[in-house]
């Protein structure tokens, strides 16, 4: 679920998130080079050079334009379906040092992409789950990702941060209290919860039976208020991440022990969970040209950036709104729908330089980056219903298995597994295939005849 970006950085003055450092993309670790771009000073980082190259500036990674055309987002956003009047929530880790272009001031982050895509300046907020954050605007690259995305698809949507400690993905046990946190207050902030990887847990196994009531309990709350959650599959396919989520977003998996499951929050029958796909689309027009499961190669085998995640839940039997799916047997399946998740077509982030000094475009991937677009999708059809939607799973269901099947989704029918490899273990995975399937779910969206027909068929 962390996006796939440049080399980790090293520990410094104390600061969480030089301690997390940001997960090398499928090619390792990346160096930089300065270009300019309308007078402005930009860093572009490419990759070292592989038979498989991540995408790294605003002409090889998906700009938001193409974004909302190859998704079908445009015709909505011509006819003033934009997100206004919705509140995406995006909980956070709290950042205690500025570190461009790792940690950098998010005003600064929006003013830059907004001005680079010609985009309206988002309504910005940031509540906490603890007393007096130090630095409430600082923000990691994984939390810039989530902000940017929901923006480019839903770009008058407002966005409100909740803040949870640093130490929250230490451990499971941390990482339960500030994810039932977080959905608890979030739901008082906005119709939609977005989790990538903030109030996410890890592997199915890392929870006892105390912490899964506790999490289900503020998930049926957020559900019971009408509230939308949406959360990243991870991108160690079909292994489960660590119970540690710290070490996935730092890189090492030492000692990690990989085992076949799906991850927390995303298996929980309430939550709409996002895959990942391999995006083509024109980078010209950002017409969809074709889509595919994204899994290794493009990925780095034996690091926590591999494919998407996806599988069967070991904890939760197969909802009602999955039954007769094709493919599913008596456990929950995993993931409900998908996005762009690849680092080879991934998604331009920008980042403000400290003091003005322009900008850092990098790509950015992985499902952190499906998990937000799908809650972009969301404010869009909250706004085009004039209500807050809510559980939208079983009318997600309920369209797939209709006769605009095809017409609301992109059908993801080939590609890579999502195995994953941590040498010399090899977890098999799975294979995209007609309809549902345990790598991209029932697909990408086509948001222009989708979102009408969820509108529809979501329960008041």
């Amino acid at each position: 679920m962390p996006s796939a970006a440049g080399p980790r950085i090293q520990p410094g003055n104390g600061d969480r998130a030089a301690r997390r450092g940001l997960r090398p993309g499928a090619n390792g670790r990346h160096r930089g080079r300065h270009g300019s771009r309308n007078g402005q000073a930009v860093v572009v980082r490419q990759p070292a050079p592989s038979s498989t190259a991540d995408c790294a500036s605003a002409a090889t990674c998906y700009t938001p334009q193409q974004l909302e055309a190859a998704y079908g987002v445009q015709p909505l956003l011509q006819r003033g379906i934009d997100g206004s009047g919705e509140t995406v929530v995006l909980p956070e880790l709290a950042e205690t040092q500025l570190n461009p272009p790792r940690v950098t001031d998010l005003r600064q982050d929006f003013a830059a992409y907004d001005r680079l895509f010609h985009l309206p300046a988002p309504r910005l907020k940031v509540v906490s789950t603890f007393p007096g954050p130090a630095h409430p605007w600082l923000a990691f690259e994984e939390e810039v990702l989530d902000a940017e995305v929901v923006h480019a698809i839903a770009p008058r949507a407002a966005l409100t941060i909740v803040l949870v400690k640093g130490t929250s993905l230490d451990s499971a046990h941390q990482a339960v209290a500030a994810s039932v946190a977080a959905l608890r207050l979030g739901a008082s902030e906005g119709g939609i919860i977005s989790l990538s990887p903030a109030g996410q847990i890890g592997g199915e196994h890392c929870v006892d039976d105390a912490q899964l009531t506790q999490l289900n309990a503020a998930l049926q709350a957020d559900a019971d208020h009408h509230v939308t959650v949406v959360a990243a599959t991870g991108d160690t396919g079909a292994a489960g991440e660590p119970c540690a989520l710290i070490d996935a977003l730092g890189g090492s998996m030492s000692g990690f022990t990989p085992r076949k499951e799906v991850g927390l929050v995303a298996s929980d029958p309430l939550v709409l969970s996002a895959g990942g796909t391999t995006l083509n689309a024109s980078h010209t027009t950002g017409a969809w040209i074709g889509e595919t499961a994204w899994g290794l190669p493009d990925g780095s085998p034996g690091s926590a950036f591999q494919a998407s995640g996806g599988g069967f839940s070991h904890l939760f039997p197969r909802p009602s709104y999955q039954n007769g799916v094709h493919g599913i047997g008596s456990m929950r399946g995993v993931p409900d729908v998908a996005a762009d998740g690849d680092p080879v077509t991934g998604i331009a982030v920008i980042t403000g330089n400290a003091g003005g000094g322009g900008y850092t475009i990098s790509g950015h991937a992985g499902t952190s980056a499906s998990a937000p677009l799908w809650a972009g999708i969301i404010a869009l059809a909250d706004q085009y219903a004039n209500r807050h939607l809510g559980f939208v799973n079983p009318a997600i269901y309920q369209i797939a298995r209709s006769p605009q099947y095809h017409q609301a989704f992109h059908d993801v029918t080939a590609g890579n597994s999502n195995t994953a490899e941590f040498p010399p273990t090899t977890i098999t995975g799975y294979r995209a295939g007609p309809g549902w399937d345990p790598v991209t779910g029932w697909g990408s969206p086509d948001a222009q005849v989708l979102i009408p027909l969820l509108a529809r068929y979501a329960t008041p």
